[in-house]
């Protein structure tokens, strides 16, 4: 095949569905009034499907989608403020990238204040209450802590410990040695170690003068917080790397913009694809609905969500769309998926490759570092339950591995194929870059179906990887700082709450 350079933005005009020259070389498939038919289905399920998606994530109170809300909220909470606690003693360009990329210790108690109050109100767990009442206290609303455990009253006899507790650590009325001890063993059959107990132990000793349990409290919480800082900070260490080597790139990507548009070319034809444009939509219809009536099929088969199997789901998913694709599109065109979508880069275009993965890597973490200021100024925030992932929490080692394996691997290889590869493609024909690529990162957003900042964060990640494959010409790029962005999610989690 001629390796032919086409600079971005000088598109030649590719034959369409309906020219003569194409008409007459091969009849084009889908044309048929029956399959004009088949194809209005397919859309019809893939609307279907996505609003399905938009539904659930809207109508669904979020809590619901985990068996155990409040161990996860007690997790997720005490790993927050204990990260917190320890940037008091971290190094100074940990806490300046902690300022950068965080919330401030005050927006963190008002986060976690906010969110306890949503369980309570769907689950009345005293334990809730008392995990409550510690973070008001803690966070220098101890008035309001007392008047919440005051209205414990008449609720039981456990309900009468924890409200001891509360007014005993945050109350003026002096505490004996002796009241300690009785209430430090209630607290100890109460609440895990952790970052709650640990406040209200040392809270308990303070007021009772007792210095060498007070000691010992704050040695271990400071032996927990420096572990919890030596997992972050390799990850911090290697985003700022990314950050700053990619920040060159990308200087550097934007300034050979005015010169050679050309520049970052790694395969040829890229974008707009050599394939009729009529004929992607209808075969982004089949397999697309395909795809989601496995996914579908897959779900509702406990067997097969379970386990290893449950890899399966994503290549098995995508495999009719790149069936179709292939038979449909890149064949009758001269080309496999290598050259179709630019996975076969030359040694002479390595240092290229490098260069704009770190350039689109970059422009993500810029891109987000915007968006959490404009959320900031805005009250805007993500709920906890759209990052807190079960599997890399909780699950197994197997289990585990195949939930990074799905993350990490199959799906920046599939989803960047079916939306960039194909969709983007297909819209390029039509459009010019930006409508484009605004389009495909669109419905690319709404398919995860997150909340209004979820949903800004894959938009922005969308639209770069499409930008990097009109670019570049080839998907790899995108491909791998999909699953660099994946990844660095998922070391994260599992640094934080693991």
């Amino acid at each position: 095949m001629n390796e032919r350079v086409v600079a971005i933005g000088q598109v030649p005009r590719l034959q369409e569905v309906g020219d003569p020259a194409v008409s007459q070389a091969s009849p084009l498939p889908y044309r048929s009034r029956w399959s004009r038919f088949v194809s209005v289905i397919c859309a019809g399920i893939l609307m279907t499907s996505l609003a399905g998606i938009l539904w659930l994530s809207l109508t669904v109170p979020k809590l619901q989608r985990f068996e155990e809300p409040d161990r996860a909220l007690d997790l997720m909470v005490s790993r927050m403020m204990e990260a917190q606690d320890g940037l008091h003693r971290a190094p100074k360009w940990q806490q300046w990238m902690a300022k950068w990329t965080m919330d401030s210790e005050e927006e963190a108690f008002r986060q976690a204040i906010r969110w306890y109050r949503e369980l309570i109100a769907t689950t009345n767990d005293p334990l809730a209450e008392l995990r409550l009442a510690i973070l008001l206290g803690e966070s220098q609303h101890e008035a309001e802590a007392l008047t919440q455990a005051q209205g414990w009253h008449d609720r039981g006899t456990s309900a009468e410990l924890l409200r001891q507790l509360i007014e005993a650590a945050y109350g003026t009325a002096p505490l004996s040695p002796s009241q300690e001890k009785n209430l430090q063993a209630v607290l100890a059959e109460t609440l895990p170690i952790g970052w709650f107990y640990d406040h209200l132990a040392a809270r308990l000793a303070q007021r009772a003068g007792d210095h060498a349990l007070l000691t010992t409290i704050v040695v271990q919480s400071q032996m927990k917080e420096a572990q919890l800082q030596q997992r972050v900070q390799p990850l911090m260490t290697s985003e700022l790397i990314c950050l700053a080597l990619g920040s060159v790139m990308l200087l550097g990507i934007i300034g050979f913009n005015r010169q050679r548009r050309d520049a970052l070319r790694l395969h040829s034809p890229g974008v707009p694809p050599p394939w009729s444009g009529g004929t992607a939509v209808a075969v982004i219809l089949r397999g697309g609905a395909l795809g989601a009536l496995l996914t579908v099929a897959f779900l509702s088969v406990p067997a097969l969500n379970h386990g290893s199997l449950r890899a399966l789901a994503i290549p098995m998913a995508n495999l009719p769309l790149l069936a179709i694709a292939y038979v449909h599109l890149l064949k009758p065109a001269g080309l496999d998926f290598w050259q179709g979508f630019g996975l076969r880069i030359n040694r002479d275009g390595l240092v290229r490759l490098g260069g704009a993965i770190l350039a689109v890597v970059a422009a993500g973490l810029w891109g987000e570092w915007v968006m959490g200021q404009a959320a900031e100024f805005l009250k805007l925030e993500n709920h906890w339950t759209e990052w807190f992932d079960q599997e890399l929490v909780w699950a197994s080692q197997p289990m585990l591995a195949t939930s990074l394996v799905e993350y990490v691997i199959l799906a920046p290889i599939f989803e960047e194929l079916a939306f960039r590869g194909l969709l983007f493609a297909m819209l390029r024909r039509r459009f010019t870059f930006f409508p484009a690529a605004l389009l495909s990162a669109t419905i690319f957003a709404l398919a995860h179906g997150y909340s209004v900042l979820g949903f800004i964060s894959v938009l922005w990640s969308g639209f770069l990887w499409a930008w990097i494959y009109e670019r570049t010409g080839s998907l790899i790029p995108g491909m791998v700082a999909h699953a660099a962005n994946n990844l660095l999610v998922c070391l994260t989690v599992m640094a934080l709450l693991r």
